[in-house]
């Protein structure tokens, strides 16, 4: 069950500033963690504002700027959680995309698109698990690490086609992940659909993302679009102790999507 499940906790959430990586931030100390290290690559103000509501809730809240593409970066965030003796959860919740969502126009992309996905999707969350690897063996119960990949990577759709092969790659990574680091850390993926922030609107105006709001709530089983909190339950869960058996798993949260392969109409 929920309550303080994560009392005491010490918490590192790449992406942080906005969106599912706020949310995230938010659920963990609701429950009761003592510590997060709140990393954000660029968006400061959106990060402390963060950080502000993670205070709020009574926990320590630590801002690392730093690109997690970037292996230095990445021992950076990492060695914020170092005061505190131990990274209970790891989020990888950092990513980046391209919007090229005719996987049919072969020419919308090319190999510096899959190159900087790749960097920042698959290659920033290996680097940040190994990064953290001591800090997560130090918690008293496995350390857990919670991927943030996408139903793109299980059904193909999605942003772009450099996108879906990132999050496939990620989910892949999971698994191999989840082998070698048992039985010390769990490691995870979740796996959402479309969810309503405001990532969508920086690269597609607005009536663009209202059709595609619309297409999905007609679309999906659930007729939902799934907000960062829908979400953020999802990915807190699979670090609670209530999965202390769970590794190795890929959780859809998608409401559905999957079931028929909708893709997300932006018509």
């Amino acid at each position: 069950m929920a309550g303080r499940d994560f009392d005491g906790f010490v918490v590192v959430v790449t992406g942080g500033s906005t969106g599912l990586g706020r949310a995230i931030a938010v659920e963990t100390t609701s429950r009761g963690a003592a510590a997060v290290i709140i990393n954000y690559a660029s968006s400061q103000a959106e990060a402390e504002e963060t950080a502000r509501l993670c205070e709020a809730q009574g926990a320590k809240a630590v801002l690392v700027q730093g690109d997690v593409g970037d292996d230095a970066d990445c021992r950076k965030i990492a060695a914020a959680a170092q005061p505190f003796g131990r990274i209970d959860a790891l989020f990888n919740n950092a990513g980046v995309t391209k919007f090229a969502p005719n996987h049919g126009d072969l020419d919308a992309v090319d190999a510096d698109d899959f190159l900087r996905l790749y960097r920042v999707n698959v290659v920033g969350a290996f680097q940040m698990v190994r990064a953290a690897r001591a800090l997560l063996e130090a918690a008293p119960q496995p350390g857990a690490v919670v991927n943030t990949a996408s139903i793109a990577g299980v059904t193909g759709i999605g942003s772009s086609v450099p996108y879906a092969a990132s999050k496939g790659a990620m989910t892949t990574m999971t698994l191999s992940l989840a082998r070698g680091l048992a039985p010390k850390i769990r490691v995870n993926a979740i796996c959402p659909g479309f969810i309503d922030t405001p990532w969508f609107g920086k690269a597609m105006a607005d009536d663009t993302v209202s059709r595609m709001r619309e297409g999905v709530i007609r679309s999906t089983p659930l007729q939902a679009a799934s907000t960062a909190e829908d979400i953020a339950g999802a990915a807190v869960f699979l670090a609670a102790p209530a999965s202390r058996h769970v590794t190795g798993e890929t959780l859809l949260v998608d409401a559905g999507t999957h079931l028929g392969f909708a893709a997300m109409s932006m018509r």
